[in-house]
């Protein structure tokens, strides 16, 4: 008697950084670039208030929309919710994408733009990047009249580097008016750079970008798994008929609005990054590991002319009690990527690499 047979994609599926140790209690996690404060207190607050579970949640999120709205002076109806920026890229690709059409994304980059396209049967393309850094150039030279959409992570994951707002402009400017261009903004609240624009600052009027923001980053709702998206009225609203009914809970969204209009803890958290990427790039070029000035919440770590190799410091980190994030599905070679923590959790680091490096 057969079976039913599922489709079996060819791909490698995500492959998240460890946040556990086996026999150890409360690690310190540096491998996922969280939030090194956490939620506002007033998230929290959201928490100690009654909430009825046997609810539904309002499925069109209209009180999150709504704050967006008004925080960003965005239209509503160009605004849509998901459950972490993940699912955004996600119904993009569900929308978009049938078999054999093609994507581009940098050769290292967020895994997830390459997993989605996969799963709706398109093919991928890796542009090149230069010094670290997404290629404009190189990623033009791929477009081909099968292309569909094109993805940039700015700040980029994992590299660390963006690319300044002339040049994300160029981009959009020479790509065909028809390809989709996703512009994921999930570090940019951390940048202080001056040639830097988020996406939402360079294209709030136009009818072929859609932009990712997340929750899970700076403001420290990783686990709450709430993202959201804008673009043209007309693609949002086709992308709305893919997502499912009720995708985040109400606590969620209850939670998502409190973290919004809290700018002091906004503040703050930029306050602390500033500080440590400081701190921590100093010490860590100390010891002849090579990393780029970081804009966001971490760094990558190339292991070339260090004391040890990447794999001799994961296990040195690790049985320290201390988490670090692996490059091997990024295919990365002799490199570590490290998320700015709390004062604690940065000089625990700090002990460490003085100790064996």
């Amino acid at each position: 008697m057969s079976a039913p047979k599922p489709k079996l994609p060819n791909i490698d599926l995500y492959t998240a950084g460890l946040s556990k140790i086996r026999k150890v209690k409360d690690p310190i996690k540096l491998s996922a670039n969280e939030s090194a404060l956490g939620p506002s207190p007033k998230v929290l607050d959201i928490f100690k208030s009654n909430v009825d579970l046997k609810k539904y949640p309002d499925g069109s999120n209209e009180t999150l929309k709504k704050v967006i709205s008004k925080k960003f002076n965005l239209n509503i109806d160009q605004i849509i919710i998901g459950a972490g920026s993940d699912e955004i890229i996600s119904l993009a690709c569900q929308s978009f994408l049938s078999k054999n059409d093609e994507v581009i994304v940098a050769e290292q980059s967020f895994l997830m733009y390459r997993i989605y396209s996969q799963l709706n049967g398109a093919v991928v393309k890796f542009s090149k990047n230069v010094d670290d850094k997404f290629s404009v150039d190189e990623t033009i030279k791929l477009v081909s009249t099968k292309t569909k959409i094109v993805f940039i992570a700015n700040p980029n994951n994992p590299t660390g580097t963006y690319i300044d707002s002339e040049q994300l402009i160029r981009l959009r400017n020479n790509l065909p008016e028809h390809i989709l261009l996703m512009v994921d903004d999930a570090y940019s609240e951390y940048v202080t750079n001056n040639d830097y624009k988020s996406g939402l600052e360079i294209f709030p009027n136009t009818n072929n970008t859609i932009i990712c923001r997340t929750f899970s980053k700076i403001f420290g709702l990783a686990n709450l798994r709430i993202g959201w998206g804008f673009g043209p009225k007309e693609i949002i609203e086709v992308i709305n008929l893919f997502r499912p009914p009720f995708n985040i809970s109400g606590i969620a969204e209850k939670a998502g609005c409190a973290a919004l209009e809290d700018d002091f803890w906004i503040k703050r958290n930029i306050e602390h990054n500033e500080k440590w990427k400081e701190i921590l790039f100093k010490k860590i070029k100390e010891k002849n590991i090579f990393t780029n000035k970081p804009v966001a919440n971490f760094f990558l770590l190339n292991f070339d002319f260090a004391k040890y190799n990447s794999e001799e410091a994961f296990k040195i980190f690790m049985e320290r009690k201390i988490l670090l994030r692996n490059m091997h599905s990024y295919n990365i070679k002799n490199s570590l990527r490290l998320t700015i923590g709390n004062e604690e959790e940065n000089k625990k680091f700090l002990d460490v690499l003085e100790e064996f490096f």
